[in-house]
């Protein structure tokens, strides 16, 4: 089931943040020496920008987009390792742009971890330059959509 997240998943969520942060092998070491990295914050819970995905009452994953000058970021998709290949974050992100839609909103933008290109491009996402993060020069992804 795909729900508006609420404060109240914080714990929850930032459990799932943690666990499928520290699960790619490539980013453990530097979020390891970086842990502040490793706490979620809950903006985008406290403001309705967050949707959690919640399999027999326990919240697997979770998606927050928000709003940067004139783009729609996909700010954060993280789905809980034990439950990864089951359709979640793809569920995740269209109910997000069905959001964003509905708010006459047209493209989504994404900062993309190296190893989710694959399925941000399975979901239709395009390159659309990069962007330099803490640790990385990352790809920026687009969605459009009508």
């Amino acid at each position: 089931m795909i729900r508006l997240g609420t404060p109240a998943d914080l714990p929850a969520a930032d459990s799932v943040y943690r666990r499928a942060s520290l699960s790619n092998e490539g980013d453990r070491d530097r979020l390891l020496a970086h842990p502040e990295h490793l706490i979620l914050g809950p903006e985008g819970l406290a403001e309705g920008r967050t949707y959690v995905a919640e399999e027999d009452g326990t919240v697997v994953g979770f998606a927050t987009w928000a709003r940067t000058g004139d783009i729609i970021e996909l700010e954060d998709l993280f789905v809980d390792p034990d439950w990864r290949r089951r359709g979640i974050a793809a569920a995740l992100v269209i109910r997000i742009v069905d959001v964003l839609r509905a708010r006459g909103v047209r493209c989504l933008e994404v900062t993309a971890n190296p190893h989710a290109q694959e399925f941000y491009s399975v979901m239709g996402f395009i390159d659309c330059g990069t962007a330099e993060t803490e640790f990385v020069t990352a790809p920026r992804k687009r969605l459009s959509f009508r």
